[in-house]
């Protein structure tokens, strides 16, 4: 312990009281003890400190920052150093800003396109989303101050997030959605880490033992401070016990008396006290000193400049055909969609951020070389048909050499709280480049978007350029991958589906109950698309350059793999190397192949380097449910090296040796999870894999019902709030405009109301709140009116104690 001197020399009221946060962004001072408070604030692509009224959704303004591109485009630049410069960028500004914890990067693995925060996160690979999120928290670290990797763990859907139980077998739990965090935790050791909303297997994650306690801090090592999500506690005093350090935003008297409580009643121990605050101190001692010696300025053209050229390094060009791109200078082209005037260049929700300025592609034509001839919207950016705009659009793509449609997702389909309907671009954009095609067969279309859409409407270009999300400086980015000041060598980080239909986990992704279903298991991803043989638009790990390059002389042991990389074409650029690890005689059921390294790769025209690609220990092992442990079954594996996981350009063969352990698997019967074919396992075999019944989905009436189910209690009165709010969200959908404070209220369990309301609502008036729900009408309202007035005397009294103190 650390702290220890300081620790005993404070009351347990006054250790309780640290324990949760003082406002939605501070946690509490003790200036007796020399303890100041410190300031937690999004975000995971730019600093959102809020300058008014706090709130977790960044409804009220924030302090300008720079808007640095999100991790889903980042995440297609394989580049974990550029990752650690936009880290370290981030974190100047943080702490310019007196923000001591950045709460970011996102790395939640990408289990289904549908995900409304997709944008947040990295990648469908583990691996690689571990790899880039390291990268970001080394650089925000060094600057002294905290980074906050989330959301731990499981958390892949909006609706229902704070209340839905992910139900995962423990090997694809290991494997696939804790493996990111592990790399995370090992290799950038982060100061803090903040728990999810949602329960794994019954047991909310903040609170969960197997989760913070087994796993996190024996099985990682990890010693930094666990921070909730906003109103992501249950209960507290779990929480404390098992390993949940700092309860977040505020809520109030309440959460201190609960902690006061549990010790009192041999629930908690005063130990467990101390051992959080010992990590709380650590983290608040450190960092401030890190803030308070800061020169609160940076350089914000730098980090413009930063944002253009790593959006420009993560752009992916999907498809060129007869070499169109890039213009050459003097190009006569017409410039068409409404993005090249109004960019989107970021998600919404709690991670967007006040940017300092944002480029537009009109803005930035000037300087092109490109002679252009005019520009036209096209399209209404809602969806709606808007003949006289495509009209225009028509006529001037009809006189150019080149038409450039920028294309989209608007903001309503990509926000927190939110999740996509599907993954199809509007309707009257695919009319737009149906039409402006037939009369300009030279069609580019550039798509900005924080997820992967279906392309049934390919043919009808002959470029396509993914520009992802860019930040503020992200239309500048395209404009010199457009016109070949910059090669493009961005590669897919999640597999580019032909439909949704084809997607493992769309059977069990945001359905009607409260567990979230992972039956598809390993299979997600390319894993899936490869092991059962579904073709896909785009292939994980995809992406063109302008020029070629070869590949040769591959040597490979179970430590190291070396190869030779030529630029065969005429101008510069860079490849993005893959390793892929096979086992085809597998006894052990597992995907064809999985990622277990990469390596960017710069090579002038012509030129060879020889790449050299380590091997960790994760790259031939599997988690053993018999044992309980990480086991590697012997024998010979296949070393693939390719540009993707579908163009393998080398294979080498290995001997491993096994470590011996029994086939967990062995007699019994498997079939879908053996051949990968997942899309329709039947109960019997999800329970034998999951080795427990599956969980009761129905909706209870008790302090975890949503507001978004009162629809379900025994109340008018509840019956009108879920109509209200019902209403107010069914409206802002059709206007286009997510109302995000609609939308996380419609997910919030009724228990949130005592964590998010700074001490306003107390436990036992959600109690009062349950028991109307329930039918007790009465009975209920009273409890609330009781308990609000005991809340207020028993706060006051609170707060007397502490100042006393």
């Amino acid at each position: 312990m650390q702290h220890k001197e300081l620790i005993q020399q404070m009351t347990l009221l006054e250790k309780c009281a640290l324990l949760s946060g003082d406002t939605v962004f501070t946690t509490r001072a003790y200036s007796k003890h020399g303890i100041p408070a410190i300031t937690l604030s999004d975000g995971p692509n730019g600093v959102r400190k809020q300058a008014g009224a706090a709130d977790h959704l960044g409804l009220n303004p924030s302090v300008p920052a720079t808007c640095f591109p999100p991790a889903v485009t980042i995440a297609c630049s394989w580049n974990p150093a550029l990752g650690e410069e936009i880290g370290k960028a981030m974190g100047e500004e943080a702490a310019a800003q007196e923000v001591s914890v950045l709460l970011g990067p996102g790395l939640n693995t990408k289990r289904s396109p549908l995900c409304g925060r997709n944008f947040e996160y990295f990648s469908e690979d583990p691996y690689l989303s571990g790899k880039m999120a390291a990268g970001y928290v080394r650089g925000i670290q060094s600057n002294g101050i905290s980074a906050c990797p989330k959301h731990f763990a499981v958390n892949n859907q909006e609706l229902r997030r704070m209340a839905s139980d992910s139900v995962v077998d423990e090997r694809t739990l290991r494997e696939l959605y804790l493996t990111g965090f592990e790399i995370v935790v090992k290799e950038a050791a982060p100061k803090t880490i903040m728990s999810s909303y949602n329960l794994i297997n019954g047991t909310y994650a903040n609170e969960n033992a197997h989760l913070l306690q087994d796993i996190l801090r024996r099985d990682w090592g990890f010693n930094g401070a666990v921070v909730t999500d906003w109103g992501g506690s249950n209960d507290h005093a779990l929480g404390v016990k098992n390993g949940s350090t700092l309860e977040m935003p505020a809520p109030g008297g309440d959460a201190v008396r609960e902690l006061l409580k549990a010790v009192e009643t041999g629930k908690i121990s005063e130990s467990d006290v101390d051992a959080r605050l010992d990590e709380l101190l650590t983290l608040v001692l450190d960092t401030h000193a890190a803030v308070e010696n800061h020169s609160r300025s940076f350089d914000a053209e730098a980090h413009h400049a930063l944002v253009r050229r790593a959006a420009a390094e993560s752009i992916v060009l999907l498809k060129n055909e007869e070499n169109l791109l890039p213009l050459a200078t003097g190009t006569r082209v017409a410039v068409i969609g409404d993005f090249a005037e109004t960019p989107r260049y970021q998600g919404a929700g709690s991670s967007a951020v006040n940017s300092l300025k944002v480029d537009t592609v009109l803005d930035n034509l000037a300087h092109s070389g490109l002679q252009v001839l005019g520009f036209a919207p096209g399209f209404d950016r809602r969806g709606r048909a808007d003949a006289v705009k495509e009209a225009e659009a028509v006529a001037l793509a009809r006189q150019a050499d080149v038409a450039v449609l920028f294309l989209g997702l608007d903001e309503i389909k990509e926000s927190e709280g939110l999740d996509r309907g599907d993954m199809k671009i509007a309707d009257n954009q695919i009319e737009l480049l149906r039409a402006v095609q037939a009369v300009n067969p030279n069609t580019v279309v550039v798509v900005n978007a924080g997820a992967s859409i279906e392309t049934p409407w390919l043919k009808h270009c002959k470029a396509l350029v993914y520009g992802a999300l860019g930040g503020q400086a992200g239309a500048g980015a395209i404009l010199d991958v457009l016109t070949g000041k910059v090669n493009p060598s961005g590669k897919l980080a999640e597999t580019w589906a032909m439909s949704y239909e084809d997607t493992p986990a769309k059977e069990h992704f945001a359905g009607k109950g409260r567990t979230v279903q992972y039956r598809e298991g390993l299979y997600v991803g390319y894993r899936y698309y490869q092991t059962a043989g579904v073709a896909p638009a785009f292939p994980f790990g995809f992406g063109l350059s302008y020029t070629s390059f070869a590949y040769s002389d591959l040597k490979a042991t179970s430590d190291s793999v070396t190869l030779t990389v030529t630029n065969t074409g005429s101008c510069d650029g860079a490849e993005i190397v893959q390793i892929y690890v096979a086992k085809p005689d597998a006894k052990v059921f597992r995907p064809v192949q999985e990622l277990k390294g990469f390596e960017k790769v710069k090579l002038a025209a012509g030129e060879s380097k020889c790449v050299a690609i380590p091997l960790d220990d994760k790259v031939f092992r599997y988690w053993n449910t018999m044992t309980n442990a990480w086991e590697i079954e012997g024998g010979r594996y296949e070393i693939r090296v390719g540009a993707s996981c579908e163009d393998i350009r080398l294979t080498a063969t290995v001997e491993v040796a096994g470590t011996g352990a029994p086939n967990p698997y062995a007699g019994i019967s498997l079939p879908h999870y053996e051949s990968g074919k997942v899309m329709n396992v039947p109960d019997a075999e999800w329970e034998v894999l999951l080795d427990c019944p599956i969980p009761d989905d129905t909706v209870k009436i008790d302090c975890n019902m949503t507001l978004g189910e009162l629809k379900h209690s025994r109340s008018p009165l509840c019956w009108l709030v879920w109509l209200v709010l019902h209403t107010m969200l069914t409206n802002s959908y059709k206007q286009g405009k997510p109302n995000l404070n609609v939308m996380f209220q419609y997910n919030m369990p009724l228990r949130a109301l005592a964590k998010m309301t700074s001490g306003a609502i107390s436990m036992g008036m959600v109690d009062g709140i349950v028991l109307e729900a329930k039918g007790f009408w009465g009975i209920g309202l009273c409890k609330v009116l009781v308990e609000a007035v005991k809340n207020a005397i028993l706060n006051a009294q609170l707060e007397k104690r502490l100042r006393d103190a």
